[in-house]
């Protein structure tokens, strides 16, 4: 362990030329995504929400190295959530926010009682526990002035989250790279949709970030996220590039080969009048004994 924190802090403060090339992987990639997107412009003060792990600490660091050499304007403010719970180091976010110039807010609300008292023992928190996160979040940025609120998702999350809407859903829909709140008041965006998890981890180990262990969603081993980012992790194993190319399937719909009629016109495939409705065929097929 001793070790392996001291090729870290060697990394942080000489950066080798490997770090770099990571650094630069990740600045193209996110760069990348805010242009095909338009994520950000000219003006907008966007909140990046730091949880303390490796994504949220990428995102941040990623969006600075960006916001230098950017061709728009943009404000940068850090925000966490403290959900209080227990153990939670209330110190290290604001020294690291205060070490890179950063201007941070703390959000205060004991979301952790919440969801401990409402969620029976071994059930899956994370929902609960986004949606109160995300209440939150919401209301600062309506009384901030926000204009764009940044989410530390990567590429591996929003395929997860593509088979768990499949699999336990019953819906092909994923995590868009940017999207607008239900009531219309807020533009949600994730920078690091291209980014693979894989690489944020080693940035984050070359970064030396100082990480705070999740104790709530993040701790539990029976959350369906977990399978379905195992049953991942083995395709990839198995067939590298399985991960990047079913993303690449998310950039590539094609409506009139999937079996959506809101989202493609089936109906009218025929070029001509059909007698009846759609509820007719249904009902004629039914009574049909072929």
């Amino acid at each position: 362990m001793e070790t392996t924190v001291a090729v870290a802090d060697v990394l942080a403060q000489s950066p080798s030329n490997n770090a770099r090339r990571l650094q630069s992987r990740l600045r193209g990639l996110v760069g990348k995504a805010i242009a095909d997107f338009r994520m950000i412009e000219a003006g907008d003060r966007v909140m990046v929400c730091l949880s303390g792990g490796k994504d949220s600490y990428t995102l941040l660091d990623i969006l600075l190295s960006l916001k230098r050499s950017a061709p728009v304007d943009f404000e940068l403010l850090a925000v966490n959530l403290d959900q209080k719970q227990p153990g939670f180091p209330e110190h290290v976010l604001p020294a690291y926010a205060r070490s890179l110039g950063v201007p941070f807010h703390v959000i205060e609300q004991d979301t952790y009682s919440v969801v401990k008292r409402v969620i029976p023992e071994g059930r899956t928190m994370c929902g609960l526990c986004s949606r109160l996160r995300r209440g939150a979040l919401y209301r600062f940025a309506a009384e901030n002035g926000i204009t764009r609120i940044a989410l530390g998702h990567h590429r591996d999350d929003i395929v997860e989250t593509l088979f768990l809407n499949m699999f336990f859903g019953g819906k092909l829909k994923a995590m868009p790279p940017k999207l607008k709140s239900e009531d219309g008041r807020h533009i949600v965006i994730r920078p690091l949709a291209y980014v693979a998890e894989r690489d944020i981890e080693r940035y984050a180990r070359t970064r030396n970030f100082p990480i705070i262990p999740c104790q709530l969603c993040g701790s539990q081993d029976n959350m369906q996220r977990v399978a379905i980012k195992r049953m991942l992790q083995e395709w990839e194993r198995d067939n590298p590039g399985r991960i990047e190319t079913i993303f690449a399937s998310l950039r590539n719909v094609v409506p009139s080969h999937l079996a959506d009629p809101a989202a493609f016109d089936f109906a009218g495939l025929s070029g001509k009048e059909v007698p009846g409705s759609a509820d007719a065929w249904l009902d004629q097929a039914q009574d049909d004994p072929a």
